[in-house]
C-alpha cells in the first residue's frame, strides 16, 4: 500500500523562554531526508469500517529511519488499519521546533519526535499542550571519527568534533560525555579541550569529508554516512546506558485531542504497537518498506552501506524509556543548557498499557513522571 504524500514545513525560528536552548532533538534529520512532499495528505482512501470519534487524525514525524515506526506504519496501512473509516492524515518534519509548532497550532493531533523537543514542548506550555504516550525507537547515536586524526578515546581531547545543534539530544549526549572524562567545554560557545561545533546533520558528511572536522556525536543515518566516507565508529552511546537503551524518538499527542477522541489516540497506538511487532518478525521487509518510504518523500532511498548498519543499530520500541528521558534532561541541566525542569505529568502511558494488555504485555513505567 503506497504512501501518500506529505508537506515540509519550514523550521521553526523562535526560540523557547523557559528552554531557551534545548530545542530540536533530531533537529535536522540529516542524509536521505532533503526533501519532503506535498502538505497533509490523505492516508485513508478507500477505509473501511466505521468513524472513530473523529473523522481525521493528523499526524507528524520525520523522513528519518529513527522514525521507523510512522515510516513502516503508513507505508504498510498498519496504522490506518487500526483507524478504520476515520483518515490518517500525514505531514513531514526536518525539525523539532516546527512539529511541535505544528502541534501547538493544531495543524497536526499525533507527533513522532525526539525527547528534547517534547520536554521542549511541555514545559513551555507548563504541562497544558502535550504528552507523551509511547516510546518509539532507541539507539542509533555514534560517536564517528576520521581514524587518521582519531585512534583512541583520549585522542578526541584538542579535535573538532561535531554535534547537530547546541543544546539538542546529541549535543547534550557529548557534552555530558566530556564532562565524564574530567574535561572542559563552555556549553555556549563549544571552546575548550574539545570544539564543539555544532553543523547541521545536512552538512557535517561534508564537513567531514573536507577536514573542517574530525568526528561527530550524530543520530543515523548520519553517522553511517560519514562511515561510507571513511569514517571509523569510536563509541556507540548505546555503550553509555543501562541496559544499551536510551530514547531517541517517542510519541506525543497534543493535550486537547487526547481529551476529546481517546479513542481515535488508541487505535494509532495499536498500530504502531502492531508495526512495531511487524518490523520486529519482518526486519528485512520492514527495512525495504521504510526505504521505500523515505524514496517517496525524500526523493532517494538510501544505499545498502548506510541504510544497513544504520537500520541494525536502531531498535524499535513501545517503552518511552522514561528513566532516559529524565537522565537526558538532568545532563542538560548539569551542562548548564537547561534550568531544572518541572517534567511531573509529562507522559500518560494510559492508553499504551491498555493496548498492551490487550496484547498479553506487561505494562511500561513513567518513571514517576507519569499522568497524576
Amino acid at each position: 500500500m503506497p504512501a501518500a504524500a506529505r508537506s515540509a514545513r519550514r523550521r521553526a525560528l523562535a526560540a523557547v523562554a523557559a528552554l531557551p536552548l534545548l530545542i530540536g532533538a533530531l533537529g535536522a534529520c540529516g542524509y536521505g531526508s532533503e526533501k519532503n512532499s506535498a502538505a497533509g495528505a490523505t492516508q485513508g482512501k478507500n477505509t473501511e469500517g466505521k468513524k472513530l470519534s473523529a473523522g481525521t487524525v493528523r499526524i507528524g514525524y520525520f523522513p528519518n529511519i529513527t522514525h521507523a515506526t510512522p515510516l513502516v506504519g503508513v507505508q504498510e496501512g498498519l496504522i490506518q488499519k487500526e483507524l478504520g473509516g476515520t483518515e490518517l492524515r500525514s505531514t513531514t518534519f526536518n525539525a523539532g521546533p516546527s512539529e511541535i509548532e505544528a502541534l501547538n497550532a493544531g495543524s497536526i493531533d499525533i507527533g513522532w519526535i525526539g525527547p528534547s523537543p517534547a520536554i521542549n514542548g511541555y514545559v513551555k506550555s507548563k504541562g497544558k499542550s502535550l504528552r507523551i504516550i509511547s516510546g518509539s525507537a532507541s539507539g542509533g547515536v555514534k560517536l564517528v571519527v576520521d581514524p587518521k586524526k582519531i585512534s583512541s578515546l583520549d585522542d578526541v581531547k584538542g579535535k573538532r568534533i561535531a554535534t547537530p545543534q547546541k543544546g539538542n539530544t546529541q549535543d547534550v549526549a557529548f557534552l555530558n560525555w566530556i564532562a565524564a572524562r574530567g574535561w572542559k567545554v563552555d556549553p555556549q560557545s563549544g571552546k575548550g579541550d574539545v570544539s564543539v561545533v555544532r553543523t547541521d546533520n545536512k552538512v557535517t558528511p561534508d564537513a567531514f569529508k573536507s577536514g573542517s572536522v574530525d568526528g561527530a556525536w550524530v543520530p543515523e543515518p548520519t553517522a553511517s554516512k560519514l562511515v561510507s566516507e571513511g569514517g571509523k565508529v569510536l563509541l556507540d552511546e548505546s555503550e553509555l546506558w543501562p541496559d544499551k537503551k536510551f530514547v531517541i524518538t517517542n510519541v506525543i499527542v497534543s493535550q486537547k485531542f487526547l481529551d476529546a477522541h481517546p479513542d481515535v489516540v488508541e487505535a494509532v497506538l495499536r498500530g504502531s504497537v502492531k508495526t512495531n511487532a511487524w518490523i520486529k518478525a519482518e526486519p528485512d521487509k520492514a527495512e525495504a518498506s521504510a526505504n521505500a518510504a523515505l524514496k517517496e518523500l525524500s526523493g532517494k532511498e538510501l544505499p545498502a552501506e548506510i541504510l544497513d548498519p544504520a537500520w541494525k543499530s536502531i531498535e524499535v520500541l513501545d517503552d518511552p524509556l522514561a528513566a532516559s528521558l529524565r537522565t537526558e534532561a538532568a545532563n542538560a541541566v548539569t551542562a548548564g543548557l537547561l534550568e531544572e525542569p518541572d517534567l511531573s505529568g509529562i507522559y500518560d502511558l494510559t492508553l499504551l498499557n491498555k493496548v498492551l494488555k490487550a496484547e498479553g504485555r506487561p505494562a511500561v513505567d513513567a518513571a514517576k513522571l507519569g499522568k497524576q
